[in-house]
């Protein structure tokens, strides 16, 4: 068992529930830690920064707030598609920074068993691999837990 997944269980331990915020991105389910949500919000007028990474859509002022915003179709490499009546920006504080991540849509808040986390299998290898902290099953389907301290670490390096 990878030591993210152990690290998960033990943390999980005493309630054995994780509190998670869904989104979809593509075709895939992701959760994070609702504690790292500060808020989800419509989707916002997207200033544009020149010469930014291809994920970095741009910056939002939210309540005199500049805010960057990650366009996370494009950080795994998807096909860029049109913004919808559900897409969203779930704005998040990741290591005392406040990001926004530009989704397809927000599914649900959620509490599942730590128990039913697995790491990822070995075989996951291309999109966004690299920031999967591990899959939950549940109710017949899968949801791909981001590792958000590993996707915040690599986006300092594109931001700077």
């Amino acid at each position: 068992m990878s030591q993210l997944i152990r690290d998960l269980h033990d943390a999980e331990c005493d309630s054995s529930l994780l509190q998670l915020v869904t989104f979809r991105i593509g075709e895939e389910e992701f959760g994070v830690d609702i504690l790292a949500v500060q808020e989800i919000i419509r989707l916002l007028q997207i200033t544009p920064v020149p010469r930014a990474p291809a994920s970095i859509e741009g910056v939002i002022n939210l309540r005199g707030k500049v805010i960057p915003v990650v366009n996370m179709r494009s950080r795994f490499s998807l096909p860029a598609r049109q913004a919808t009546s559900q897409t969203r920006i779930v704005v998040m504080e990741l290591e005392e920074k406040i990001v926004g991540f530009l989704v397809d849509a927000v599914s649900e808040v959620l509490r599942i068993p730590a128990t039913t986390v697995e790491e990822p299998p070995p075989v996951v290898a291309g999109i966004g691999s690299e920031y999967i902290r591990g899959v939950g099953k549940l109710d017949g389907r899968l949801l791909i837990l981001l590792d958000l301290t590993h996707l915040m670490s690599h986006l300092d390096t594109e931001v700077c």
